[in-house]
Formats: C-alpha cells, structure tokens, sequence
C-alpha cells in the first residue's frame, strides 16, 4: 500500500510520519510518499491533501498538473482524506474564497474559510468521532467552519454540536488536523478504508 501526501505546501512531514506510525500500529506493509507530480498519482493507493494555505496550495496544484488529475482519481474512487485546507479544497460550495481560486469540487459540504478566527485563534478540543467511544484531541488553526452537508455526504466528527469532519464513500474531509496529535484513530480508519 502506498499512501500520497500532497507536498506542495502545508503540514506534509506531519501526516508521512502519521502514516508511517500508523502502519506500525495496524501491521500493514505501507509506504507513505510526498507527492508532487501529476505522474506520481499513478503510484498511490490513497492520497491526504494536508492542511496549509489552501490558496496556495490550489495554485500549487494547478502549476503541477495535480488539480485536475486529483478530481478525475477522486471520482474513478480514490481515497482521500482532507485536513483543514485540504477539506475548503474538497468542498463543493467555499464561502470566503480568494477570487480565481480553484477548487477540486468533490465532497458534498459547503465550507467556510479561516472561520476559527486568524492563528492567534488556534485552539485545541475534545472531538467526538462516529467510529470511536474516546474522544479525540482536535487540533484547530485557521480551520474552515462546515457550514452544511449535503448529498451523500455523512458526519463522522463532531465538535459539541458543530460537524468537524464528513465521508462520503471514499472521501474524508476534516476542519481539523489530526497529523497534529500521538492519536493515530482518524489514520486508522482511513487506512482501513484503503485496504
């Protein structure tokens, strides 16, 4: 198995290492790799796009050929898991998005940009997942707010009553970063997507 992580810009170390504790933990034989170039989707199992600047991130992707190899992998079936500006990337419908920014348009939320406030805003807070009875350390900096889920799009996080994070079939897309913590659940469970 091997897991991509989309390397432009952004928290991509965090979530290789992730990855790599994660198939420790669950006995997989997996491979996490930095992905940079159209060519290398062809290569991967699953991808992450990691939190970031989701505006540089697009143009990023954009530039490399990614944006719309991404889209295409995403829905032949494809794993992916967004983190924070990974999720605005995801999102059908971004309120507060920088004019000609491009989106992959995939998963069934509408979001909303650096709702949490700027960086001095960072905050971290239990989470409740669907697939876990302990709670999850959430970490939130600059996060998008999920303002609403719709289509085939489910629920999977929660912060109180507030939707932190949504599936649907084989896309996950998160407000928080999860590669943040020692807590590999949110990993795990995208990893056993995969296999």
């Amino acid at each position: 198995m091997k897991v991509g992580v989309v390397g432009v810009q952004g928290a991509v170390s965090e979530h290789i290492s992730m990855l790599e504790k994660t198939f420790k933990k669950l006995e997989v034989n997996g491979e996490a790799v930095w992905v940079r170039k159209r060519e290398q989707l062809e290569e991967v199992s699953a991808l992450i796009i990691p939190g970031g600047e989701s505006t540089t991130i697009s143009k990023l992707m954009v530039r490399n050929g990614l944006l719309e190899e991404v889209k295409k992998k995403a829905e032949k079936g494809l794993p992916i898991m967004g983190t924070c500006a990974g999720l605005i990337l995801m999102a059908k419908k971004v309120e507060g998005a920088v004019k000609d920014q491009k989106f992959l348009e995939i998963l069934d939320v509408a979001v909303l940009r650096n709702a949490y406030g700027r960086q001095v805003d960072s905050f971290e807070a239990d989470l409740l997942l669907a697939f876990s009875d302990k709670p999850f350390p959430g970490v939130f900096i600059r996060a998008p707010r999920i303002l609403e889920v719709f289509g085939k799009a489910k629920a999977i996080a929660w912060h109180g009553k507030e939707v932190v994070g949504v599936e649907r079939e084989n896309l996950i897309g998160l407000a928080f970063h999860p590669e943040l913590t020692t807590d590999t659940r949110i990993h795990e469970y995208f990893v056993k997507k995969i296999a």
